[in-house]
């Protein structure tokens, strides 16, 4: 295998970091004994810049391109971003309404039940009832179907995964700009 360039990150199966690299996991280095790997790096990923500096933290994280993406987002080395759940709230679920649906057929019960509808009303002779009134309401219509709910519990967003290792070669060939 040739010898790596200073700085590659590989993906390795294993849960230690071989000779020569370190794991990707954000710890604090020292510039005086990673000086190479340091004028590679710089405090994109932390660190003071005089006596330290920061490896890359790909734990939990999965990696992402710099540059610019399709959609017109740009994205800086070091740049560090998202998070493993969210709460759905109100607010930044999009814009929908929930029906309060009825039917014109005649009404069957005087009992509001969730397998029952708002229905026509009429009276034994076929005269329409008065349904509506001018009074302030002081009853809900089947709550669950149109109030607010849930747990307010924080849900995944992360996809399918595997856990691997990443790993940094802290020496090797320096890498040459074209």
């Amino acid at each position: 295998m040739s010898e790596p360039y200073i700085g590659e990150v590989k993906m390795f199966a294993g849960n230690f970091a071989p000779y020569g690299y370190a794991l990707c996991q954000g710890q604090i280095i020292p510039v005086s004994q990673n000086s190479a790997l340091f004028a590679i790096l710089g405090t994109y990923y932390g660190g003071n810049g005089t006596s330290n500096f920061a490896l890359p933290n790909l734990a939990g994280r999965a990696p992402l391109g710099q540059g610019q993406s399709t959609s017109g987002a740009s994205y800086v080395v070091g740049q560090a971003a998202g998070q493993e759940s969210v709460s759905l709230l109100q607010s930044n679920m999009p814009a929908h309404t929930h029906k309060l649906t009825g039917t014109t057929a005649s009404g069957v019960t005087n009992v509001p039940s969730p397998t029952t509808f708002l229905a026509s009303a009429e009276d034994a002779a076929g005269t329409p009832l008065n349904i509506y009134g001018s009074a302030a309401p002081n009853t809900t219509l089947l709550p669950s179907l149109l109030a607010t709910t849930g747990g307010s519990q924080p849900f995944s967003v992360r996809n399918p995964y595997v856990a691997i290792s990443f790993i940094i070669a802290l020496s090797g060939e320096w890498p040459s700009r074209p």
